[in-house]
């Protein structure tokens, strides 16, 4: 099975609602999995899951967040972004598949763990500030902001 930062971006795509096609013509349920079986080397079983009426609109997403050469970020600090969010759904299948994508992308072991601590670090401040109901103009003010 041959892993790639595109089925990551699938994955994790596939499970939010996918784009509305556009005016042009969408490409059918078949020539989107013979791009997806191009990509890959095969069409994963969640692609095949996903409904027809939508699996095109959900590769387009996935492939352009993945594989556009103007995307800003690189794949290690997409997958640990990606994997930050997946811990905080919860997802076990993208926590699995983003793990193995930053490694595979050279991240290490620290990397991970920071980018899973820090997810957890912004919900912890989350959950303290909407809580309390600290008020938000207030908040903006202490840190400089208007």
């Amino acid at each position: 099975m041959k892993l790639t930062y595109i089925a990551a971006a699938f994955a994790v795509a596939s499970l939010a609602f996918a784009a509305p096609a556009k005016a042009q013509q969408m490409p059918t349920p078949e020539q989107t999995y013979r791009d997806v079986q191009a990509a890959y080397g095969f069409v994963p079983g969640y692609v095949k899951a996903y409904p027809k009426s939508a699996v095109a609109g959900a590769w387009a997403m996935s492939k352009g967040l993945a594989a556009d050469p103007s995307n800003k970020l690189d794949p290690k600090v997409k997958s640990l972004i990606n994997l930050a969010v997946a811990a905080q759904i919860p997802c076990q299948y993208c926590i699995w598949l983003e793990t193995s994508l930053a490694k595979k992308a050279g991240a290490t072991d620290e990397e991970v763990a920071e980018a899973v601590v820090q997810a957890a670090y912004v919900r912890h401040w989350s959950t303290v500030l909407n809580g309390l109901q600290v008020d938000f103009e207030t908040f903006k003010a202490d840190f400089g902001g208007e």
